[in-house]
């Protein structure tokens, strides 16, 4: 297996477990996923923050504000690894109540970088917004999870 290969199956998958736990209101899977070494940073839809000091504490305040997920899905659309750096590049799909209003459909673009210490990959920055509106580039590519890719408008 390679380096992504390995790093997908693992890594990734745990990560997608935290982001479901943290969206049904559970922040302890996202800490375990998050560095406790600075640099950190976090450029969320809603806040920018930086340091251990304060974008940890953070999730546990955001992690109040969610309920009642019964969709989380991340569609992966670029990944990397170098040597002990990784990045993930996607689109997070999301149905959650949010602050006890009614559950409602949400798509964020989201990026991620991630640092391998002492042989586990850590997150030490994400970056995610409102996906755009306006449909992808024409004749952009997109690779799906599986590997396969799909042409803008099959997601």
């Amino acid at each position: 297996m390679s380096d992504l290969e390995d790093f997908l199956d693992e890594t990734l998958a745990r990560q997608l477990k935290a982001e479901e736990a943290l969206h049904n209101g559970d922040p302890e899977p996202r800490l375990a996923m998050w560095s406790t070494q600075d640099p950190l940073t976090l450029f969320g839809a809603a806040t920018t923050m930086t340091g251990s000091d304060e974008v940890r504490p953070f999730f546990g305040v955001l992690a109040q504000r969610f309920s009642d997920c019964s969709v989380y899905r991340f569609e992966l659309v670029a990944a990397g690894v170098s040597g002990d750096l990784a990045y993930t590049v996607g689109y997070e799909h999301s149905t959650v109540s949010i602050d006890g209003v009614p559950s409602a459909p949400y798509t964020l673009r989201a990026t991620h970088l991630y640092r391998r210490e002492d042989g586990e990959w850590k997150i030490v920055h994400r970056h995610a917004d409102a996906a755009p509106v306006d449909p992808p580039l024409a004749g952009a590519v997109r690779r799906q999870p599986d590997g396969s890719d799909a042409t803008p408008g099959t997601r």
